[in-house]
């Protein structure tokens, strides 16, 4: 893989300033604001869902679908979605997703019963997952050096503002739209947002190169996207409906979701000697890529999970309105922005030892939390956890948009979407695995007749930091490999340019002269 191979940009995509470069930002932010609606509707349904059981009389097993279908939906189609947009149009892809994301938001908010309101949420995270990897796609095509790092700095901010604020909008939302109702705005507030998103994503985002400068645009890996589609939902069913399958059967999953995915690597290697895979194979052969993709799925285990217990425990166990309870979790959405928009800056000249420093940040942070509930978890607990969260928000800036950078940042354009999706699968396994494990925490102490609210909460953010310190672990190991392989690199030159010397008589010394 070549310098050549992940830099050089394409046709049109090399002016830094003036008309082109404006362009290129507009068409950055019309990719940030539909990815937005994508991932804020992750986070956005958990205040919801008293007002959605109470409005369509849902059951608990009908709840768990609205949460998790999306999630597994989404995370199904990310990494073909992402390969259709590199060898066909990137545009058309990301325009179709969009479209087909606001008409499933019109579906959710007008559905009637629970069957309907399940399918809706399936239907629109399926659509998400198609439009997602279109973004970091644009961005590795739209942006090189520096900028590309600005770039996906705002992405980071996005990713963390969506997550962190949709609590808060939730909250908001119902407690302007009403009890009763005001949960169908949770997702008919998509529609004015991507209707008016359509035309300006046509005329703003690049159409895609000839099929010539497409890798594989004739190849398509059904094997390929059929193993990974089994395993994907094999390994994530488990988890995404851990509270509703009781018994110890459901984890047989995991060894079939092992086998599809073994399976899945041999036939991508087979089918890559031939045409162009569903994952090329030789992207985990790039350090940073490997390392950034594992240390996204460990560390979205422990950052989304905090969101679902703190909610819970606020709403739940202190009984904290959903607006309150949204308001509560600002502290990291706030410095989760900011930070990232700053991590985007600073990421090429410090690398991952920007991650490094922004996972300790983290675990601090998150320390801190389980420690403020110690010492104060009254009813003003979300003002204690305040200074913690914001600790902790920028932390998580300063990780997710450097991570992507770094992660992506050797990948050739041709299989930008691809390597992207797959970056969104691991989070989207992390998210809901993190989920699962740390929930089976907080509910085991959360349970009973009286229940110890504040208990269950330090045990699942002690789970959490957990997660986060393994992430800051592979994020150590990779800044050493890099060292190593640094001085290794320097050594091997001086060696060549002392043997330069010696051939053309150069140098200094007795024996040069």
């Amino acid at each position: 893989m070549t310098t050549r191979d992940t830099e050089e940009p394409p046709p049109g995509a090399t002016a830094v300033g003036g008309r082109a470069g404006a362009r290129r930002w507009r068409a950055l932010a019309v990719c940030l604001v539909a990815g937005f609606m994508t991932l804020l509707d992750v986070s956005i349904v958990n205040v919801a869902l008293p007002t959605v059981r109470s409005g369509l009389h849902m059951s608990d097993s009908g709840l768990q679908w609205v949460l998790s279908g999306y999630a597994l939906a989404f995370g199904l189609v990310l990494v073909p979605a992402g390969r259709l947009g590199d060898a066909r149009s990137r545009r058309a892809v990301f325009l179709t997703g969009l479209a087909l994301f606001t008409a499933a938001s019109a579906l959710a908010g007008a559905a009637q019963n629970q069957e309907w309101l399940v399918l809706a949420r399936l239907f629109q995270g399926a659509a998400g997952g198609v439009l997602v990897p279109q973004v970091s796609g644009f961005i590795q095509t739209l942006f090189q050096g520096p900028d590309r790092g600005r770039a996906f700095g705002a992405l980071g901010a996005v990713i963390g503002l969506s997550t962190a604020v949709g609590p808060l909008l939730g909250g908001l939302l119902i407690h302007l739209a009403g009890a009763r109702d005001g949960w169908r705005w949770v997702f008919l507030v998509n529609l004015p947002i991507g209707l008016a998103a359509l035309p300006v994503a046509y005329r703003l985002l690049p159409p895609p190169p000839p099929a010539r400068e497409r890798v594989g645009h004739r190849d398509f890996d059904p094997v390929g996207v059929l193993l990974l589609g089994a395993g994907t939902v094999a390994l994530l069913l488990p988890f995404v409906q851990e509270q509703q399958w009781h018994g110890a059967r459901r984890w047989l999953l995991l060894p079939l979701a092992a086998a599809l995915l073994v399976a899945f690597v041999a036939w991508e290697r087979v089918y890559g000697r031939r045409r162009e895979p569903l994952v090329s194979m030789a992207l985990f052969g790039v350090r940073s890529y490997a390392a950034g993709v594992l240390l996204s799925l460990v560390y979205f285990a422990g950052f989304t999970a905090i969101f679902f217990i703190f909610t819970l425990y606020l709403q739940a166990g202190l009984h904290y309105a959903a607006l309150t309870a949204g308001l509560a979790i600002t502290p990291f959405a706030v410095g989760s922005g900011v930070a990232a928009a700053v991590g985007g800056r600073l990421v090429s000249r410090m690398g991952r030892g920007l991650v490094v420093f922004g996972l300790v940040l983290v675990l601090l942070g998150l320390l801190a939390s389980a420690l403020a509930v110690q010492l104060w978890s009254g009813p003003r607990v979300g003002w204690t956890t305040a200074l913690p969260l914001l600790v902790a928000g920028a932390g998580s800036g300063l990780v997710i948009s450097p991570n992507q950078t770094l992660t992506l940042q050797q990948v050739p354009l041709a299989r930008a979407g691809s390597a992207g999706g797959v970056l969104q699968t691991a989070q989207r396994v992390g998210s809901a695995v993190g989920i699962a494990v740390v929930g089976s925490v907080f509910f085991a102490h959360a349970a009973g007749p009286r229940p110890d609210w504040a208990h269950a909460f330090q045990l699942g953010v002690t789970v959490a930091a957990g997660l986060v310190l393994v992430a800051l672990l592979i994020a150590l190991a990779d800044v050493r490999a890099g060292v190593r392989a640094r001085v290794q690199a320097g050594g091997s030159g001086a060696g060549r340019r002392a043997s330069a010397r010696r051939r053309t008589g150069g140098g200094a010394g007795p024996r040069a002269r």
